[in-house]
C-alpha cells in the first residue's frame, strides 16, 4: 500500500513539473514568412532553443558609443565592465527614409552596417527599429497628429512617398550580408510601443483596423522587395489584458515574436511598481505567445542612470522571474545630456554605481551574453 501511494505521489510530482514547464516554454515556432532565408529560419530555431538556457541581454547602440566615447574600435561599455558583449545589439534607422547619412541619434548608416556585420561575425544578434517621420505633416515620430496613419495606405495622399520610405529600408536591410554574401537575419521592431498614443502610429491617433492594413502592408511590400532576413517583432507600451495586447495584431501570419517596453521611473525608486507592471504584462504576454506559438521579449527596458546599486539581481532579474523570454534590451548609453543637463544611459559601465550588481547579474546561469550564444 506504501509503495502505490508513493508511486503515486512520484507520478503526481513528475506530471505536475512536466505541465509547469510547458506553460512556460514554447516549442513547434515557425516564421511568417515562408520564403525566409536558411540563415533566418535557423535563427528562429536558435531563438527558440535559447529560451531553454535563459534570456539574451540587449543593449542599444552598444558598439557605437558610451558614456563619455564614440565610434571607438572595439569599444563597448557592457564588455568594458563585464568582459563580455551583449547577445543582442540594438539600432533604429529613423532617417533611412529621407536618405539621410545618419540616423536620429547621429550614427551614420554605413557605421551601421559595419557594426551589424561585426556583431554577427561574433555570434551576436542585431534588432532594428524605426523611429521615422509623420508622413504627412513631415515632423517627427513623435508628431501624433491623429489620422496621420490613414495617408499612406493604398488610396491615400501619401502612400506614393511611404513606399519609397520602405524602399529605402529594403535596400538597407538587403545589403546587410556576411562575409559569404549571406543577408544577416534581422529582428526587426516597426511600429512600436503601438499601445501609446506618443507616436503617430500609436493608439488614440488611428483605428485598429487601419494599423493592421499598414502592418500587413508593410510586411508584405517589403517582401515583394525580396526581403526575406527579418524576424518581425509586434511590440507595444503598457497594456492591462489580452484584448488590449491584441488589440491592433495583425495575424499570426505576419508576427514573430510578441513584445513590450517598460522602464521604472523616479517615482518608483524601490522598483516595485516596475516589478509588478512587468510581471503582470509578462503573465499576459506569456499566455498568448504559448497560445500562438510566439516567442515572447522585453524589447526595451530600463532605469535612467541606474542610481540603485543593486537593481540588476534584484529589480530586473525579479521583474523577469522565471518567464522564458528571448531577450531584454536596455536603452542607449547616450552619456551627459547638455540641454537636460543630466546623464542618460541605462547599461553600467567602469565605475558606475551598479558596476559590481551587473557582474553578479552577468554571472546567473540564466543571463546570456554573447559568449553564451556564439555555438
Amino acid at each position: 500500500m506504501k509503495r502505490n501511494i508513493l508511486t503515486l505521489i512520484i507520478a503526481l510530482f513528475i506530471g505536475t513539473s512536466c505541465s509547469s514547464k510547458d506553460r512556460n516554454s514554447n516549442t513547434n515556432l515557425s516564421l511568417s514568412d515562408k520564403k525566409a532565408t536558411p540563415e533566418t529560419v535557423a535563427l528562429y530555431k536558435k531563438l527558440g532553443q535559447l529560451t531553454q538556457k535563459g534570456y539574451m541581454f540587449g543593449h542599444q547602440d552598444d558598439l557605437a558609443y558610451g558614456v563619455n566615447w564614440k565610434y571607438e574600435n572595439g569599444r563597448s561599455d557592457v564588455k568594458e565592465t563585464v568582459g563580455d558583449y551583449p547577445a543582442v545589439y540594438g539600432w533604429d534607422i529613423a532617417g533611412i527614409e529621407k536618405g539621410n547619412p545618419k540616423n536620429i541619434d547621429g550614427v551614420p548608416f554605413d557605421k551601421m552596417k559595419q557594426f551589424i556585420k561585426e556583431a554577427n561575425e561574433r555570434g551576436g544578434i542585431s534588432t532594428i527599429s524605426w523611429h521615422f517621420d509623420n508622413p504627412a505633416t513631415g515632423k517627427d515620430a513623435w508628431d501624433n497628429t491623429p489620422n496621420s496613419l490613414k495617408t499612406v495606405l493604398p488610396g491615400g495622399q501619401n502612400h506614393k512617398k511611404f513606399t519609397s520610405w520602405l524602399d529605402n529600408a529594403a535596400t538597407f536591410f538587403l545589403s546587410l550580408k556576411d562575409k559569404n554574401g549571406k543577408n544577416i537575419p534581422i529582428l526587426f521592431r516597426p511600429y512600436h510601443e503601438l499601445t501609446g498614443g506618443w507616436f503617430w502610429w500609436g493608439k488614440g491617433n488611428t483605428t485598429p483596423e487601419d494599423f493592421k492594413t499598414l502592418w500587413k502592408f508593410t510586411i508584405e511590400y517589403l517582401q515583394k522587395k525580396g526581403v526575406h532576413n527579418l524576424i518581425y517583432i509586434y511590440n507595444t507600451s503598457s497594456f492591462g489584458s489580452k484584448e488590449d495586447f491584441l488589440a491592433n495584431y495583425p495575424g499570426d501570419n505576419y508576427a514573430d515574436i510578441l513584445s513590450f517596453d517598460s522602464y521604472q521611473n523616479d517615482d518608483d525608486k524601490d522598483g516595485k511598481k516596475f516589478v509588478e507592471e512587468v510581471q503582470n504584462q509578462l503573465k499576459i504576454v506569456n499566455e498568448i505567445g504559448l497560445e500562438k506559438h510566439k516567442l515572447i521579449a522585453l524589447a526595451e527596458a530600463g532605469y535612467e542612470a541606474i542610481p540603485d546599486p543593486k537593481w540588476w539581481t534584484g529589480t530586473l532579474n525579479k521583474a523577469i522571474g522565471d518567464y522564458k523570454i528571448s531577450y531584454v534590451l536596455l536603452w542607449r548609453n547616450h552619456g551627459w545630456k547638455e540641454k537636460e543637463q543630466k546623464m542618460h544611459y541605462y547599461a553600467p559601465y567602469p565605475g558606475q554605481v551598479s558596476e559590481k550588481d551587473f557582474i553578479d547579474f552577468y554571472k546567473l546561469d540564466k543571463t546570456l551574453f554573447e559568449k553564451d550564444i556564439k555555438n
